[in-house]
């Protein structure tokens, strides 16, 4: 008998797989308009956020659904059931309109507002990057693991660049010491520490819908995601006005290596 979150975790990756033929079929031709904050959004996100959204509801008519797309910007919605689910149809959204393929679908299982596990199809690499607590953290169909090699000036960072230029100067700390890796997703920077192709991040720019499913596979990794401003878990509200969360991670001495650069 599978538990409530095997079940979940099932049909999360299922139902994340079956949209992958319009994200491929899509890439690179959908046309974007601008949303309410400035940000970009394509036919595609919201076809995709529609679609798991009925899938999820169809198995799971108890659970909540958040999604950066079809959530209403006006209001907060409090989190009241054991689980939720968090969804990011197309995290990178500007790369993949231009034809860049560093995006990613992230769905990210929450109870009681903390990840337990996350699925997350990587577009460049044609892979389903998933795993949680107790669970493992798979690459596709092989077990993945961080690096651990002590911080030096060889390490990639993946670095998402601040909205606040007040905060400029920290770009300019990190390209000093390490090896700067922007993607233009933050779901994939995280979920790219959590599997050993980066060795850190630092992402000045994100929301809890960008990073819910890759802090489940961090949690499970043992790679540590140090909030410097607004940490989203455990998720008490849902809301697509909430405050940007800045956060630094890596390994236990990566971080401790990043917030010295940074003097934070």
């Amino acid at each position: 008998m599978f538990s409530p979150i095997e079940k979940r975790i099932d049909v999360a990756k299922q139902i994340v797989l079956a949209e992958t033929g319009l994200l491929h079929r899509e890439f690179g031709r959908a046309k974007p308009v601008l949303k309410h904050d400035g940000t970009k959004v394509t036919p595609v996100d919201l076809a995709i956020s529609r679609q798991i959204q009925e899938a999820v509801g169809r198995q799971f008519p108890d659970d909540q659904f958040f999604s950066e797309e079809l959530t209403p910007a006006d209001a907060a919605v409090p989190v009241t059931s054991r689980f939720c689910w968090v969804l990011d149809p197309i995290d990178g959204t500007n790369n993949y309109a231009n034809g860049i393929s560093h995006c990613a679908i992230s769905l990210g299982l929450l109870e009681h507002g903390l990840p337990v596990y996350g699925v997350i199809y990587d577009l460049g690499r044609r892979v389903l990057i998933h795993g949680g607590p107790g669970r493992g953290v798979w690459d596709g169909d092989r077990p993945a693991a961080p690096r651990r090699e002590p911080p030096n000036a060889q390490s990639l960072i993946g670095f998402h660049s601040p909205v606040d230029k007040g905060r400029a100067m920290e770009g300019k700390r990190l390209i000093e010491h390490f090896k700067i890796r922007g993607l233009g997703s933050s779901t994939l920077h995280l979920a790219y520490a959590a599997i050993g192709l980066l060795d850190g991040v630092v992402d000045h720019n994100n929301k809890v819908w960008d990073i819910a499913a890759a802090c489940a596979l961090c949690a499970e990794a043992g790679v540590e995601v140090h909030y410097l401003e607004n940490p989203p878990f455990p998720l008490r509200e849902f809301t697509l006005q909430a405050k940007r969360v800045q956060y630094v991670a890596g390994g236990k001495a990566m971080v401790a290596r990043l917030r010295e650069v940074l003097g934070r």
